[in-house]
């Protein structure tokens, strides 16, 4: 039996969790809960999942969760709040493993906290990885903590490099959608809107994911998590394009063969995997081989997408760059969906903070917090 702290538990990769657990209620079992604004949602988990502790992100929301159990007649759970009742539901003492899925790097310190506690982590958010991999991959390394991934990409390559050893892995091939503009031509991208931004042809997904999808900062990011979490080198890291999104990501070995992971669009599953390492339970979430018929794998457009190309510097140079990526695109996304700049201000603003960023290489994560905050200040003065 595995008790689970699952922070960004009323987010969808947090509910996806909790149905695993309602699947598996031999194998798995509610230790904590962190559980941001959501008040509402906080409760109704909070009174079917009984969990030890519940963190909310202000006092006042604490407060109202509180008062609401007590008038439900529900006791024995203890309510926290802010950064710091975050960080005691990742390491508190029942939890037997983390499943960190909240959001941009307000996630940061309990992930970072829960490997110093020496507890395993299943990785939904790229961001902390992004912006502080170096510190966290080294914490767990000291201590011999797993950090799986649950990203369907990284899941993915995790899965396919179980079979050969790191160094005869010639490259890791991430697969992306392509997002709704793949075919858009590159004229029309300064008119694009919120609205089509938020289509994306394949996953349903939160709002800042789906923007990064359609400009394919998404898959920037997750070529900066690859270097992270499997110990490469940027050109090792290759973008292939595949609407179909079917196959998950692939990995090439250096005699020549290539081991694809294919599964359903189906988050459950990666969550699964990174449960039940190294175990693999039976499941409902069979794939229909019909399915394969028709695979398109395409070169990524960098002209279409700079983006991408601003990854692969950032990931080159690392350290400060690796955070100001990520902060000032979260800034922009924000940007974009308010109005305030066009599609195509999105990359114009992360080149200008990039530009502006000096090379550094954060040793605390403290420091990496100031320097995304440094990064951030930029990006609102630029669209402002």
């Amino acid at each position: 039996m595995k008790r689970l702290a699952i922070l960004g538990s009323t987010g969808s990769i947090g509910q996806s969790t909790l149905s695993i657990v309602e699947q598996f209620p031999d194998r798995y079992q509610v230790a904590t809960l962190a559980a941001g604004r959501n008040v509402d949602e906080a409760f109704a988990q909070a009174v079917r999942w009984r969990p030890m502790m519940v963190s909310l992100a202000t006092e006042e929301l604490a407060c109202e969760l509180n008062a609401r159990l007590k008038q439900a007649g529900v006791t024995g759970i203890d309510v926290v709040h802010g950064a710091l009742g975050t960080v005691a539901c990742s390491t508190h003492p029942e939890a037997d493993f983390v499943v960190s899925a909240i959001v941009g790097v307000a996630g940061l310190e309990a992930t970072h906290a829960a490997i110093l506690a020496g507890k395993p982590v299943g990785l939904a958010n790229k961001e902390c990885m992004v912006a502080a991999g170096e510190i966290l991959t080294a914490a767990a390394r000291e201590r011999n903590v797993p950090i799986l991934p649950i990203d369907s990409e990284h899941n993915a390559v995790h899965q396919c490099m179980r079979v050969g050893s790191h160094a005869e892995v010639k490259a890791i091939w991430l697969t992306a959608s392509g997002g709704p503009f793949r075919k858009t031509p590159l004229a029309d991208f300064a008119g694009i809107t919120p609205e089509q931004a938020l289509k994306h042809p394949t996953w349903v997904m939160g709002r800042r994911i789906t923007i990064d999808s359609a400009t394919m900062l998404n898959k920037g990011l997750e070529i900066i998590e690859a270097c992270r979490l499997f110990d490469v080198q940027p050109d090792k890291v290759r973008v292939t394009v595949h609407p179909q999104s079917t196959v998950h990501s692939l990995v090439e070995y250096v005699d020549g063969s290539i081991l694809a992971q294919i599964s359903v669009t189906d988050m459950r599953l990666p969550i699964l995997y990174a449960l039940a390492f190294p175990e693999r339970p039976v499941s409902t979430l069979t794939f229909d081989l019909s399915a394969l018929r028709h695979l398109e794998f395409e070169e990524p457009d960098f002209e279409r997408f700079p983006c991408l190309r601003l990854a692969y510097e950032a990931a080159a140079r690392g350290g400060a760059h690796c955070i100001a990526l990520n902060a000032a695109d979260e800034v922009a996304v924000e940007a974009f969906l308010e109005r305030k700049i066009p599609f195509t201000g999105i990359p114009g603003t992360i080149e200008k903070v990039l530009a502006s960023t000096p090379e550094s290489h954060p040793a605390t994560i403290a420091e990496v917090l100031a320097s995304d905050r440094e990064a951030r200040l930029k990006a609102r003065a630029l669209v402002a």
